[in-house]
């Protein structure tokens, strides 16, 4: 019999970003998230009759950003299309989307991590209106009754659709992963899943291994984080490979996650393709591209993060995974920089600011654009280490006492008394105060347990407030413990 391992996971996904605008796509109320509901909307995102779209240029400009930055073809001209069906949220009744042509098309994204390299394939990027948003409460009238707020409908999306390349759910939630990265990176999305500014759905299917025809495809749809896309994926991974084996057939449908029971769950069958009956909306002529106005997009594209990351670890000597860290985005790559350009230490500052400074955001919920200490002052505190003004340990201290305030690293210094110890004599009392309170750490060093010396550099960096040269604490110490003399 055939073991779960026999069979191949094949997944593609497609990914829904809001663009980065003020503006809805074909009308000029605003897509800010949190307004009252049905309070950014007017005839147009309503579908009135008689209430004709107008495309906005900046949506046009954000897609081929888009495209351009996930290596794609940027087609001179696309349509737009009615995709037709019936959903609640979706007051004309159908949905203004791109189908036959696109406005980008045959992109890849490759990239290298932990696993080996990948290369996935981008089918498409095409423009399209999001629908409004249905409301099920579970209380009173809603117990009988769902709501409708029209707010998101017409606010402007861009759909990237891959090529069933990814092999397993790891894999598709980091490519998911570096997907948001670059289209924060290009300014496209600012990818606030919690908002729902960026979504997921799996295709899914499996097949044995050496079997170049895909399985069927079940679509679990509406992943809004990165965790429950890898979880989704794993079950539904589970579930076709178990049917398979016990000889059932796999339906081809929709599904959604459900994270309360850790399964996914039928939401509908689609046995056969939807007939959406697409055709090109009469209400808005093609999309003509210019190519002077692709080559101006071209020219304006940031640093992508890959080529950031490389850049970092070649310029700067930085480890892959903190050039990685660093790289995500354009603020965390000009704080570094700024850092390094001051203390003139690369890789202090690579440590400090995936360490402490990412530390410290994390806790507040703030991105690097908000934080409390600048670039130039973290480069100085870390000059003050180098120079053996303040020890490492006791730098922590410092940092968070500058942090939100305008005080400097010599001020703190002075003003706490966290100026570093490195007097031998100072030193040499207290490691003989150490060595005299833990001798049972002092017969197993000698006894051959060399670990024994980090826990006793620990409790005299502890006596001294992380004040003491940890070097020469180490050596004291050594030189103590094996009878090698004074230093």
């Amino acid at each position: 019999m055939a073991s779960l391992t026999a069979f191949e996971p094949v997944i593609g996904l497609e990914i829904h970003a809001q663009l980065r605008t003020a503006t809805k796509i074909f009308c000029g109320c605003s897509t800010e998230f949190g307004a009252a509901p049905n309070t950014h909307v007017c005839p147009v995102c309503l579908g009135l009759p008689g209430a004709l779209p107008v495309l906005s240029r900046r949506v046009v400009e954000l897609a081929i950003r888009a495209g351009l930055a996930l290596g794609c073809t940027i087609h001179t001209r696309s349509i737009f299309a009615r995709k037709n069906y019936f959903y609640p949220d979706l007051p004309k009744g159908y949905q203004i989307s791109q189908y036959e042509h696109p406005i980008a098309t045959d992109g890849q994204l490759d990239y290298d991590d932990d696993t080996g390299s990948h290369s996935v394939r981008i089918r498409r990027v095409h423009l399209e209106e999001d629908a409004g948003k249905s409301l099920h409460l579970g209380s009173g009238a809603s117990d009988r009754h769902s709501y409708l707020d029209f707010n998101r409908s017409g606010v402007p999306l861009v759909e990237i659709v891959t090529h069933p390349d990814l092999r397993s759910p790891a894999e598709a939630a980091d490519f998911f992963a570096r997907l948001r990265t670059i289209l924060l990176a290009v300014g496209v999305s600012d990818g606030n899943m919690e908002e729902g500014s960026l979504r997921c759905d799996a295709n899914v299917s499996v097949r044995p291994f050496g079997q170049s025809e895909l399985g069927v495809k079940v679509e679990v749809k509406n992943l809004n984080s990165f965790r429950f896309l890898q979880r989704a994926v794993e079950y539904e991974i589970a579930r076709q490979t178990e049917r398979c084996l016990a000889g059932d057939r796999i339906v081809q449908e929709s599904r959604q996650w459900d994270e309360a029971a850790g399964r996914t769950v039928s939401m509908r069958s689609k046995e056969e393709a939807h007939d959406y009956r697409y055709f090109p909306d009469p209400d808005l002529p093609p999309v003509d591209v210019s190519e002077a106005w692709i080559a101006v997009v071209r020219s304006r594209l940031p640093e992508l993060p890959d080529a950031r990351r490389q850049r970092l670890v070649q310029d700067y000597g930085l480890a892959p995974a903190d050039a990685g860290q660093i790289a995500e985005t354009p603020s965390m790559t000009r704080f570094f920089e700024a850092t390094v350009a001051v203390s003139g230490n690369a890789r202090a500052a690579g440590n400090w600011v995936t360490g402490e400074v990412t530390r410290r955001l994390k806790h507040d919920g703030r991105d690097i654009d908000a934080v409390g200490v600048t670039p130039e002052a973290l480069g100085r505190l870390l000059v003050m280490i180098d120079d053996g003004h303040v020890s490492a340990s006791a730098a922590k201290d410092v940092f968070e006492l500058m942090y939100g305030t305008d005080r400097e690293a010599g001020d703190v210094i002075r003003a706490e008394g966290l100026t570093q110890i490195g007097d031998v004599d100072e030193l040499h009392e207290i490691v003989a105060r150490v060595l005299q309170e833990h001798q049972d750490a002092v017969a197993r060093f000698r006894a051959g347990n060399e670990g024994t010396l980090r826990f006793l550099v620990g409790q005299v960096m502890r006596a001294t407030r992380g004040r003491a040269n940890p070097k020469l604490v180490n050596d004291l110490l050594r030189r103590e413990l094996t009878g090698a003399g004074t230093v």
